[in-house]
């Protein structure tokens, strides 16, 4: 999910406890210790800018080698440790698998990127200007279809006793389209890029339409079963992360209280930020996808084609966008793909080369500074591992 741009930097109450410094682990070996300590100092730069409760990366060379850090608890109520393995909300970087089931249906002849989302859903866009019959299935998953972002409207992500009214309300897909209908869209479908998680809802309607079965179900079967994920979730209703997990807290931009928002009924964010996964089940997607073991080359391609999402330039400066998937300039030049994701008190923030053979994926909980500080800092875990 992406909250708004100031959601997205709002600060969190400093907790009253001890917090670990980063700890690094060495996976392979092969791997130097000035390669452990600058992960380590990484992680421990997005710590001391405050706001952020715990930390967790993991770097992969391209030889396999792994290494990770972490930083801060994973739960203030008992001051345990953050784990590497500890499972987390990945909120939006959940679009990218659900984009990849979607290409992978057009790959087999199911439907096309070119179809208009009233030949899936008809009558379910439409009101207040808003038309399916303009809007194709390419321009959902790429952001460009215009439809007013639902999350934005939404209490359950937007204040303290919103969410506390909401956190374990089950809500069907209709119902999330159903607020963004009651909005005029933003723009005419194709002509600018605008983020909207409405168009995420829809294509996981569309997933079902298409195969008779949940988004859920298709990603189950088609990404997380293959590829062995197997601390990977796409719950339907599911309120907790089950076994080891970093806990979120939130005060939803100095709303109320800082709050655990750990227990939340996924459907609030269903295809569009609703699975649960670790930095190594993240990591080995991510080199699936990229190494070209999830789409054919024609899907991949389509994937990687990118539109200018300047929206997202106070995050990623001269970010752009294709099919679920980021693009974002490397600070040594070149590229890398990922997804980040954001929902109250979690924050993912990945990347991987265009062949998948790098991939860094970090998990932070709290709600970070009231500045830019703090995504600054996550951004450089990032862009330090590639570029190193």
């Amino acid at each position: 999910m992406k909250r708004t741009a100031t959601a997205l930097v709002a600060a969190i109450a400093a907790a009253v406890l001890t917090i670990p410094v980063a700890s690094a682990t060495a996976e392979s070996s092969q791997s130097s210790q000035s390669s452990h300590d600058s992960l380590r100092d990484r992680v421990n730069a997005v710590m001391e800018t405050g706001g952020t409760v715990g930390a967790l990366a993991r770097s992969t060379g391209p030889h396999g080698v792994q290494r990770t850090a972490t930083a801060g608890v994973s739960d203030q109520a008992t001051g345990e440790a953050v784990r590497p393995g500890d499972r987390f909300r990945i909120a939006s970087a959940s679009k990218t698998f659900v984009a990849t089931v979607v290409l992978q249906l057009a790959g087999e002849g199911r439907l096309s990127l070119d179809d208009t989302v009233e030949d899936w859903l008809p009558g379910v866009v439409s009101g207040n200007g808003n038309d399916g019959s303009r809007i194709t299935v390419r321009q959902l998953l790429q952001h460009t279809s215009g439809l007013f972002n639902y999350t934005t409207d939404f209490p359950a992500f937007t204040s303290v006793d919103g969410f506390q009214a909401g956190r374990y309300t089950t809500w069907t897909d209709e119902q999330l389209v159903a607020i963004a209908m009651k909005h005029r869209p933003d723009f005419a479908p194709g002509t600018k890029w605008s983020y909207s998680n409405t168009g995420y809802i829809l294509a996981g309607m569309i997933i079902e339409k298409a195969t008779g079965h949940s988004w859920q179900h298709e990603v189950t079967h088609r990404i997380i079963k293959p590829l062995h994920l197997r601390h990977t979730l796409a719950p339907t209703t599911q309120t907790h992360i089950p076994g080891r997990h970093l806990h979120g807290y939130s005060d939803f931009d100095d709303s109320g209280p800082t709050i655990d928002v750990t227990e939340l009924n996924p459907s609030a964010g269903s295809a569009a930020g609703g699975m649960i996964s670790t930095s190594a089940d993240l990591t080995r997607f991510y080199q699936a996808l990229l190494g070209g073991h999830l789409l054919r080359p024609a899907e991949m391609k389509a994937m990687k084609t990118t539109v200018r999402a300047a929206e997202m330039d106070e995050v990623w400066a001269g970010a752009r966008y294709g099919l679920g998937l980021m693009e974002v300039p490397l600070s040594c030049g070149g590229s890398y793909y990922g997804h980040g994701g954001d929902l109250p008190g979690y924050t993912t923030r990945d990347g991987a080369t265009a062949d998948g053979r790098r991939v860094v994926v970090l998990a932070t909980t709290g709600d970070g500074t009231a500045d830019l500080t703090t995504e600054h800092a996550r951004n450089k875990v990032i862009d330090g591992e590639l570029c190193a």
